[in-house]
């Protein structure tokens, strides 16, 4: 087996993402390779998006998610759509079905380029998510951050996209909030027993929501797909905003937005662009890497 596979520096919204192929291999990508290059500037990402070959009839690959810490993940629709374009390249199809530890995903590329992930169904119930205290209404649950007379953030809703989420509803453009400080005590704060993402969400009328996310395992980051999916699920759920919006996410360059469709049948599909940056190769154990001659300006090796 060689050391080595290809690999594609990708990004969705801003969102930096490796893809990994480790189709027709055994093994995985590494917590220590995913450290590995999480530590280089060049090769920095917020998820690791493994392509595995299918585990389960009907579906085009097994996904394996890695956090820059090493840690699994449960979903990542940036990541998600920056897959899409990569098989869609590769093979010149339009849709495909895969296999996450979240569940099954089902995506299509558009005639723009955009494309479209069906990130399953919310789960709201206090032990799906999970929380460590019961609550009936997960909507609105009692978590703050600052004084008790005068909280920064508090009353957040909760919910799941196959992934923890706590989403603070602010007034104010979220970049102006210190999530660099907050985010870490919220991402691990005891009420959530599997840590959380933790979103600031400005609504800004019935069909559009400004939105900035700690990431769980990779803090700030420049977007993230789940968060926005969880964040418009909250605000349509607490009657905020309607069922489809379009949300723009304050960090990502330029302000990008995807949107959000909390469908009747309970699904949600985000939309959203990817982006091919620059491929090589990676050997999954180590994380050692080498960038394909000609693809930027010069190679670069590690």
């Amino acid at each position: 087996m060689s050391d080595r596979v290809e690999f594609a520096r990708m990004n969705g919204l801003g969102n930096k993402i490796l893809v990994v192929d480790m189709r027709g291999r055994t093994d995985r990508v590494t917590p220590a390779a995913a450290v590995a290059l999480a530590a280089d500037p060049a090769t920095a990402f917020d998820q690791i998006m493994a392509i595995h070959d299918p585990k389960v009839d009907g579906t085009d690959a097994y996904i394996d998610i890695l956090n820059c810490d090493g840690s699994k993940a449960q979903a990542c629709g940036n990541g998600t759509r920056c897959v899409v374009q990569a098989l869609a390249s590769e093979t010149g199809r339009k849709s495909f079905t895969f296999q996450t530890i979240a569940g099954i995903l089902n995506a299509v590329e558009h005639q723009d380029g955009t494309i479209s992930v069906d990130m399953g169904k919310p789960v709201f119930a206090w032990d799906k998510i999970p929380l460590s205290e019961e609550f009936h209404d997960t909507s609105r649950i009692e978590l703050q951050i600052g004084p008790i007379d005068a909280p920064i953030l508090h009353s957040p809703s909760a919910m799941s996209m196959g992934n923890p989420h706590a989403v603070f509803w602010v007034d104010r453009d979220p970049m102006t909030y210190d999530l660099e400080r907050f985010g870490p005590l919220l991402e691990n704060h005891p009420i959530f027993p599997e840590k959380a993402n933790i979103t600031l969400a400005q609504v800004t009328s019935k069909t559009t929501m400004v939105t900035r996310t700690w990431e769980r395992g990779a803090g700030l980051t420049l977007a993230c797909g789940s968060a926005a999916c969880a964040a418009g699920v909250s605000a349509a759920r607490t009657g905020r905003t309607e069922r489809k919006v379009t949300i723009t996410v304050a960090s990502s360059p330029n302000r990008g937005t995807l949107t959000i469709d909390w469908r009747p049948d309970d699904k949600v599909i985000m939309t959203g662009p990817a982006e091919w940056e620059w491929s090589g190769m990676v050997d999954p154990t180590t994380g050692s890497w080498q960038r394909d001659a000609g693809t930027e300006a010069e190679a670069a090796t590690q």
